[in-house]
């Protein structure tokens, strides 16, 4: 068999037969002795085996074990040869199964046999002079026992092979050996790593099975089955034992289940008070002793590895290195999937004594497996107390992952290890440990799997000893060191970052980005950190990750912020580079640069891709949008030359179902909050380290502080950006406020159970000391007060004092022991520092040894302040002169920076900081709110500074995606200023000449395309920088396309215009590129950087632009059409070159979007539609003419689609033309506007709905035209619709029915064309036609107006337009045009008023008195040349006012009138009252014919109606007359003055509105003055001429034809008012009848017939007192006529100026100008309603007051009759006194006898004039009939 034969091969080796190999000789005997026996025994009952090496029966065999002393013995020996042999053999014989070692070692308890054979094997290598061969055999030997599946080894035996290997790898010459042990210990470390991993996985698998079996399985049963599996079932059959195991296991499957799936918080914690200074470092010490080793490892030596390595593999497992290499869990042998766990669960107290009385835990047959030992699990025991006590029972679910994290954090500590000083040495063994270390940390981070990333050991094992391990690797000289810590970084950062947040931020803060800062360090380190940040700044999660952790925290630094600032520095050149950088490795820098830039770009573009709308996969209808898959190559491709295969960092951490804890909300809106409270927080930080007292209020005004001494003291000891000095400064202030704060600061120290110095050390690191004595001594006795009162039980200071005294010592000491400026022989000595504390303890000394102690102390340890990071130095690049210098002081920075990174790692390596992975898409907005300036920066600098191609790409690409991301987030600001970066580096709208444009110009323009191909959905108002550059980009094309004639210009300059200014494309003339003198090269280059412009690339991308217009969405179309207006106004407006490129381009894009819904064209034609306008309105009339016929296209496309009811788009697209029309001047163009719009309605009538409106809009403003053919075609279409359309498409019209009208009336309003207006006047006799016949049409459509009712519509859509426009003909016209649409308009309301309602009249009768208006409105400036001109002769105004009053304003009062009472139930109630103010208004006026007209018509109205009136009606009737009385009685004429300085014409009329005055009278009778009559008073020529100046001559006349009038309306409303109430002609037939009875002295008149007569009229409708009123009136006007006429003086001095004007038949009066007619006409009115009142048995009640008022009035005016002097005047009174004397004789014999007393006495004295015979007839009557009644005389006495 093959023991046998390796046995005797070492029997026959020659080196076996000298003395001191005996005992192995012996050895070698004795087993063969006893394998014979055994062969022996055991051959009757087995086959015959071959000699060949037999595969095991089982797993199991342990035949080998019992033979192992003599291969130990031959380990043991020294020579070569048989060394290498037995180690050749052991490998095999565990390679195959037959030596497993898992029984007990006899020889060491507790131990098993496999940890002897690792010993053994691991005791052959002797350091660097151990054979080559040797060397090779242990590799191959350890390799094997790790990796084979019969045996297993643990702990301390684990970290011996990995040791042994770790040390050939260092001491071997042999570059194979090398390589062997170094390709070993990677393919040891991942099966350590990987059955871990696999071991936890199957556990999981097995315990989530038994957890599903025991919830299926009846409720009835009380023990679970053992997730063990059958075989561990059946060996747990010791009852208490078993029990607990059963227990035990259940319980941490459970835990251990529940752990996997959640999160790591479930599992068991870990004791993280690890001491470092207990491990196993002591038994590596032969590490460190290696030989000098080949660093650059050839092909062969690799080759040569591999093979050992390949069949190594072969012999364990059967199957290819490779395959192991990349083994999985599901690759692992079954027997490691059945390890079981109740062992692992067991006390620690059983498993020892199980082990001590050499139990096993499972049978011996059992085949040999790898299972967990009873002596593995004590050894674990032992290992904990020997490693340590950082690992507490239950820190490890299973024995597999503590041998790995053993050997992980050897391998820390082995990576910690100082290199020797001075320059490091590539061979020696210090460094190449080193770098070995890192390398086999880096691949065990590199295959992390769940349990080493989750697990709080290895998590803790990585902050305490990993990363403080970086922290000092971090800044090596040794390029190879740093790479490597830069690859273990950015795996840490990829895998592990959600567990080491504080630690990141040191890494970068402290290190990396310093590095990048710093002017000291060395370019290759530059380089490898950019590197890095290439590999960090493409992994999305990674950089928001990074914002959201850290910029956004309020304690953290802003990393991403700093990060972006670097970046953006290295990037535009201006970061510091070291000494003797050449151009090329300065500008790699820069493309680094901006690669990390564009990459960060990237990344946010690809985490808000969810948020992108590709304008070109939607539809712009509103469908839903859906992300773009449009590629924009946005996604990075950096890369790092080693340590790493992909591009960007995996943070497959992140997405792992595992988490560390339970993450908290992603909340954008919480950590934008977060940010702005920071940034308030740092600038009160910055206050503070300027001015605390202004930094700590500050804070407190924004809430950031309290305001408590306690808050401001926890701020103070919490926040490590405040600045020492100024906090040793602020506490140590004398102020009470600062005191107290002091005291809080120190209050909040505990110093229980610290020593004095540790205590000084606690208090002092958080600030610096201040300078002055004072404040250090206030600082110290608090100091002293605390301590005492923290250590009450210490009993070393007998009072505070003495601490007081000490803690100042210590200062002292520290000062005189570490200060540079004290030189080493001036030092205090520890003597010194004792004597100087003598008697400080309450006069006594503290002990020697105690003061001895601190002296020590402090002289080794330095008191300093808490380490916060690295400080920048002051040195700058400028500062550094030569490489030397640059390496000494980066040395000394990173020495320094080292220092204070381990510190810091340190003191982070037990916070537990959640790290938020962000998810939220909105983070990017802060983020690049925050960032988008540097970038900006970096980018314009690339394309402005460097032709470089590969730049400027890197600077395109990153502004297209800054562009990108601001369009996103709807950013305005942000995308305005990249799209305007980008348009400027065009330098199509730069003032740069195009002569400068390179290639890097071009390829902007490119993409300045692409961003409006891609980005159109967002970009805004950015569009018009767009556009603008593709405008001026034609012009570059036009270049491009002409620039050969360059060549062959002409030499001659054209002349400038002044004042222009040139344009940025000035060099398009040819005449200006010629004039500049290119040179034949510069000329070609020229043209072919044009020609580029029209490539056909470019003019295809450019009309992408257009015809992809289709795709963009609402908004962003509206913002399109909006800049492409503005340019196209910018075309345009060059006044010596105008183009029409974008408004071609308009046109087109306008076809593009018809499918378009209303809805978005509606809001595109609101800019369009005014573009149009400026263009149609433009002087140049092709361009004119093109917009227009544009407009006429495209409106008929538009019309063509037709519009459905109550849609106003034909209205919108339409509105152009009006626009047009109504701005240019232009015949042509006008002309052109009336024939587009004429041909649409001849051929597209029937789809035209709302768009009625714009065209008879057009046409009215065609109505005004005075151009013949434009008049007459815009009225013969008018009215082909009026006549044709309306009877066809009526409906569709409606809406536009009062335009028609207002259209028409325009026509009739035009005074060129008689004939035309009317013609226009009939058809809107038409119009009215069409609503009388279609009244229910309107009713039934609403319309734009819907609050309108419905039974209001016909008439506020059809009547008050038709009537409206009528009204504005007649305000309009000439006479003879409006006196027809007056006619019309009346017509047309008595013809269809039946059907109005009665509100409608109302508003029917505002209309009608706006024929009235024109006369209200105040005249011109100087209204002296209304009346009279100077020659004499009345101004156009006022012969126009004239006429229109005398002709117009009096046909329409009469028609009024007609109309009122034709309708007079309907309008009594809502127009009485403002037909009497009208009424009352012409009566006013200053025209005779119209206030005769006003009163005639109140006749007419009163007497028509009358009896129709209410008693209302007659009140405000009676109230109208009494205004007329009130306002034309004419008192300027009893006060007038010749150099009346008031007596203007605006008095009188502003005051009481003109009358006319009468003063010819007829003594024989009293008639009523018709229209042609006139009274006037004359005066002589020459009395006028010679007396007053011409001026004053011309306002008195003006004055005294104002007061004339008032007299003529005062004498036609007495008549008015005697017709009213008696009825016309009444008193006039009186008054024949009483003078026909007086000269013919016969009988009386019948009374009776009389007052039949008077009852006609309206007396009866009128009450008493209205007619007390009407008399009250008329004795006005009496008694101001009677006083005009008895002041003589007056009457002369107005007779004398002229009064009265002449009459209408030019006849000049001799009289002095009289009232007589007023005065008496008044008083026979009054009489007549007296006297008939007085004898109505109606109005018996008013006969008192009639009787009253009868006697005095006849008393007063018999009196008056008396006092006449002239005989002319008592004449006028002949007709009064015999109607006053005829119903006196009519009365009864009472009543007579009652006036005839009053009156007796001046009837008597009349007889003393000579009176005429009637007069004196009806006297004597009187007399005749006073004799009778009062008795004097008997009737038979009566006389003839």
């Amino acid at each position: 068999m093959f023991l046998t034969r390796a046995l005797e091969k070492i029997l026959s080796d020659k080196e076996i037969k000298k003395a001191h190999h005996s005992q192995l000789k012996k050895a070698c005997e004795v087993a063969l002795e006893n394998i014979k026996k055994d062969s022996l025994n055991e051959k009757s009952s087995e086959n015959d085996r071959s000699s060949a090496l037999p595969m095991p029966k089982q797993a199991g065999f342990v035949d080998a074990d019992r033979y192992f002393t003599p291969f130990e013995l031959a380990c043991q020996s020294k020579s070569p040869r048989i060394v290498n042999l037995t180690l050749d053999f052991l490998q095999k014989l565990i390679a195959y199964g037959h030596m497993t070692g898992n029984t007990p070692d006899s020889t060491s308890p507790g131990k098993r046999l496999i940890d002897r054979i690792v010993e053994t094997v691991c005791g052959c290598f002797q350091g660097p002079q151990t054979d080559e061969g040797v060397q090779l055999q242990i590799i191959k030997a350890l390799l094997t026992i790790v990796t084979s599946n019969t045996c297993e080894i643990h702990e301390g035996t684990v970290l011996h092979t990995v040791r042994t290997c770790y040390n050939i790898y260092l001491a071997s010459k042999n570059l194979v050996n090398q390589t062997t042990a170094k390709a070993t210990l990677t393919q040891m470390l991942n099966v350590i790593f990987t059955r871990m991993e696999s071991q936890a996985e199957t556990e999981g698998e097995q315990t989530a099975a038994d957890l599903k079996q025991s919830e299926s399985s009846s409720t009835t049963t009380e023990q679970c089955e053992e997730p063990g599996g059958d075989d561990t079932t059946s060996e747990q059959n010791q009852s208490t034992i078993s029990e607990t195991q059963s227990t035990s296991n259940m319980s941490m499957s459970e835990t251990q289940s529940i752990g996997d799936q959640t999160t790591p918080s479930t599992q068991s914690t870990v004791d993280q008070s690890t001491d470092e200074n207990q491990s196993n470092a002591a038994h590596m010490s032969s590490e460190n002793q290696s030989i000098n080793t080949v660093s650059d490892g050839g092909d062969s030596s690799e080759g040569e590895a591999r093979a050992v390595l390949d069949d190594i593999i072969d012999q364990v497992t059967g199957i290819h290195q490779s395959a192991v290499l990349e083994m999985t869990s599901e690759q692992v042998p079954n027997s490691l999937a059945q390890v079981p766990n109740s062992v692992l669960d067991v006390p620690p107290e059983a498993l020892r004594a199980r082990a001590n009385t050499g139990e096993s835990s499972e049978p011996p047959s059992k085949p040999a497996s790898r299972s967990t030992s009873t002596l593995a699990v004590n050894k674990l025991v032992d290992e904990e107390q020997t490693e340590g006590g950082d690992m507490g029972h239950g820190a490890f679910s299973h024995i597999l992952q503590k041998d790995a994290f053993l050997v992980f954090r050897s391998l820390c500590k082995l990576s910690m290890k100082p290199l020797t000083d001075g320059p490091p040495d590539p061979k020696s063994h210090e460094l190449r440990s080193k770098v070995l270390s890192l390398e086999l940390l880096l691949s065990i981070l590199q295959n992390a799997g769940p349990v080493f990333r989750t697990n709080d050991m290895f998590i803790n094992a990585i902050k305490q000893y990993l990363c403080v391990a970086l922290s000092k690797n971090g800044v090596s000289s040794v390029v190879e060191v740093f790479e490597l810590s830069l690859a273990i970084f950015l795996t840490l950062l990829a895998s592990f970052k959600q567990h080491l947040k504080m630690q990141i931020e040191v890494f970068f803060k402290e290190i990396f980005l310093y590095i990048l800062e710093t002017p000291s360090s060395s370019f290759d380190h530059k380089w490898m950190v950019i590197q890095a940040l290439t590999r960090i700044c493409a992994d999305a999660q990674c950089v928001v990750d990074i914002y959201v952790n850290y910029d956004c925290d309020l304690s953290l630094a802003n990393l991403f912020e700093r990060l972006v600032s670097d970046l953006s520095k290295i990037a535009q050149g201006r970061q510091s580079l070291a000494l003797g950088v050449t151009p090329t490795q300065e500008q790699s820098m820069r493309v680094k640069g901006l690669e990390c830039l564009v990459s960060i770009l990237k990344c946010m573009v690809e985490w808000s891709k969810d948020l992108y709308v590709n304008p070109h996969s939607q539809s712009n209808l509103g469908a839903d949008s859906k992300p773009s898959q449009e590629s924009d190559s946005d996604s990075g491709k950096g890369t790092l030359d080693s340590y790493g295969s992909v591009n960007s960092l995996e943070s497959n951490s992140s997405n792992h179902t595992l988490s560390v804890s339970v993450q908290p909300q992603d909340s954008p809106e919480q950590y934008e909050v977060l940010k702005q409270q920071k940034e308030i927080m740092e600038h009160g930080i910055e206050l503070f380290n300027k001015k605390p007292r202004r930094g700590v209020q500050y804070l407190q005004d924004q809430g950031m502080l309290g305001t408590s001494p306690d808050d401001i003291a926890e701020l103070f000891h919490n926040d490590d950006r405040l600045d020492k000095t100024m906090i040793g400064d602020f506490i140590g202030d004398n102020d009470k406020f600062n005191k107290e704060i002091m005291y809080a600061y120190v209050d909040q120290l505990n110093f229980a159970e610290m020593n004095f110095v540790s205590a000084l050390r606690r208090f002092l690191e958080g600030f610096r000391l201040p300078g002055e004595a004072q404040k250090i001594d206030r600082l110290m006795e608090k100091f002293a007060s605390r301590f005492c009162e923290c250590n009450t039980k210490l009993g070393i200071f007998a009072s505070a004092d003495a601490a007081y005294v000490l803690a100042y010592s210590i200062i002292i000491l520290t000062t005189d022991l570490h200060s540079y400026q004290i030189k080493e022989k001036n030092r205090m000595t520890k003597e010194q520092y004792i004597k100087m504390n003598r008697g400080i303890n309450d006069s006594k000394d503290l002990p020697e040894e105690y003061l001895s102690a601190i002296y020590d102390e402090i002289a080794q340890n330095e008191i300093k302040m808490k380490a916060v990071g690295v400080q920048k130095n002051v040195t700058t690049g400028r500062d550094i002169t030569n490489d030397k210098q640059r390496r000494m002081l980066y040395n000394a920075e990173m020495e320094h920076m080292a220092t204070a990174a381990k510190v810091l790692m340190e003191s982070v390596s037990h916070v537990e900081s959640n790290f938020m992975s962000a998810k939220h898409q909105e983070h990017v907005r802060p983020m690049f709110k925050m960032a988008w300036t540097p970038f900006l920066a970096a980018f314009s600098i690339g394309l402005q500074d460097c032709d470089n191609p590969q730049i400027a790409s890197l600077c395109l690409d990153g502004i297209r995606c800054a562009i990108r991301i601001s369009c996103i987030f709807h950013m305005e600001l942000e995308r305005d200023a990249y799209v305007q970066a980008l348009a400027r580096f065009t330098l199509l709208t730069a003032a740069s000449p195009i002569t400068d444009m390179r290639s890097k110009n071009i390829e902007t323009i490119k993409t300045l395309i692409s961003v409006a191909h891609t980005d159109g959905n967002y970009l805004g108002k950015s569009w018009l920088e767009i556009l603008r550059c593709i405008s001026q980009l034609e012009l570059a094309q036009l270049i491009g396309t002409s620039s050969k004639s360059i060549r062959h210009a002409p030499s001659h300059r054209r002349e400038k215009s002044n004042g222009s200014t040139p344009h940025p494309f000035e060099s398009f003339d040819h005449d200006a590129i010629a004039r500049g003198g290119f040179g034949s090269r510069t000329l070609d280059k020229f043209q072919e950087t044009m020609g580029e412009t029209s490539s056909q690339s470019v003019v295809v991308a450019v009309d992408r632009i257009f015809t992809g217009s289709v795709k963009l969405d609402g908004d962003a179309i509206v913002e399109f059409v909006k800049a492409l207006c503005a340019v196209s106004v910018e075309e345009l407006s060059n006044h010596s070159r105008p183009r029409m490129f974008s408004l071609t381009k308009i046109v087109e894009i306008s076809y593009y979007n018809m499918g378009r819904i209303r809805l978005q064209w509606s809001r595109i034609w609101q800019y369009l539609g005014d573009h149009f306008n400026k263009v149609g309105c433009n002087p140049i009339e092709d361009m004119a003419f093109f917009a227009i016929d544009s407009l006429r296209q495209l409106s008929m496309k538009f019309i063509e689609k037709g519009e459905f009811a109550n849609f106003r788009f034909q209205k919108d697209f339409l509105r152009p033309f009006e626009h047009i029309m109504k701005r240019n001047r232009s015949p042509t163009i006008r002309d052109m506007v009336v024939r587009c719009v004429a041909q649409m309605v001849n051929s597209q009538a029937a789809n035209i709905k709302s768009g009625w409106k714009n065209i008879f809009s057009v046409f009215h403003l065609a109505a005004s035209d005075q151009d013949e053919g434009i008049v007459e075609l815009a009225f013969q279409t008018t009215g082909k619709i009026i006549s044709s359309v309306f009877e066809k498409h009526f409906l569709a019209v409606m809406d536009s029915f009062q335009d028609a009208v207002k259209c028409l009336s325009e026509f009739a309003c035009n005074a060129a064309f008689p004939d035309t207006s009317m013609e226009a006047i009939r058809l809107i006799r038409n119009c009215a036609k069409y609503v009388a016949e279609k009244p229910q049409m309107f009713r039934e459509h609403s319309g734009d107006d819907l609050n309108v009712p419905e039974s209001d519509r016909v008439w506020v859509k059809g009547w008050f337009p038709v009537l409206f426009e009528l009204s504005c003909i007649i305000n309009r016209c000439k006479l003879d045009v409006r006196t027809r649409g007056l006619t019309v308009m009346f017509e047309i309301m008595k013809t269809y008023g039946e059907s109005f309602e009665a509100h409608w009249w109302r508003d029917l009768f505002r209309i009608v008195f706006r024929i009235f208006d024109n006369m209200k409105l105040p005249e011109s400036q100087n209204e002296d040349e209304y009346y009279v001109q100077p020659e004499g002769k009345p101004s156009a105004r006022a012969q126009w006012k004239s006429e229109w009053m005398t002709t117009t304003c009096n046909h329409a009062l009469y028609a009024i009138i007609d109309v009122f009472t034709q309708f007079y139930d309907v309008l009594h109630g809502l127009l009485l009252d403002e037909l009497y103010q009208q009424l009352i208004w012409c009566v006013q006026q200053d025209n005779e014919q119209l206030a005769r007209s006003g009163t005639n018509c109140l006749e007419n109205l009163v007497i028509s109606n009358g009896n129709k009136f209410t008693s209302a009606a007659w009140d405000s009737t009676c109230t109208c007359m009494l205004d007329i009385f009130k306002n034309t009685i004419p008192h300027k004429l009893l006060v007038w003055k010749p150099d009346d300085g008031m007596s203007s014409v605006e008095d009188v009329i502003g005051g009481m509105e003109s009358v006319t005055m009468d003063t010819a009278h007829d003594p024989s009778r009293l008639q009523r003055a018709d229209s042609n009559h006139s009274v006037n008073s004359v005066v002589s020529v020459d009395s006028r001429d010679h007396k007053f100046p011409r001026t004053k001559v011309l306002t008195d006349q003006k004055l005294f034809q104002c007061l004339l009038i008032k007299c003529v309306v005062q004498l036609e409303l007495i008549q008015t008012i005697d017709n009213i109430v008696f009825f016309p002609t009444t008193s006039r037939k009186e008054d024949a009848e009483n003078l026909a009875a007086a000269q013919s002295s016969g009988q009386q008149p019948d009374l009776e017939r009389v007052y039949q007569r008077e009852d006609q009229g309206m007396y009866h409708q009128l009450s008493a007192a209205q007619l007390l009123q009407l008399v009250e009136c008329l004795l006005q006007s009496h008694t101001f006529a009677k006083d005009f006429n008895s002041n003589h003086e007056q009457r002369n001095m107005l007779w004398k100026a002229g009064f009265v004007m002449n009459s209408r038949k030019g006849f000049k009066g001799k009289a002095k100008p009289n009232l007589l007619k007023q005065e008496t006409q008044s008083l026979a009115c009054l009489f007549r309603i007296l006297f008939r009142m007085y004898n109505d048995e109606d109005r018996r009640d008013a006969w008192p007051d009639v009787e009253n008022k009868l006697i005095s009035v006849c008393h007063s005016s018999l009196e008056y009759f008396l006092s006449l002097q002239s005989d002319s005047h008592r004449e006028a009174w002949s007709n009064i006194i015999i109607l006053l004397v005829t119903r006196l004789l009519k009365m009864s014999d009472d009543r007579f006898r009652v006036h005839a007393s009053n009156y007796y006495q001046l009837m008597c004295d009349t007889m003393n004039y000579d009176l005429k015979h009637e007069l004196r007839a009806v006297l004597r009557k009187f007399f005749i009939h006073c004799g009778l009644k009062f008795g004097i005389t008997h009737p038979d006495t009566r006389t003839s």
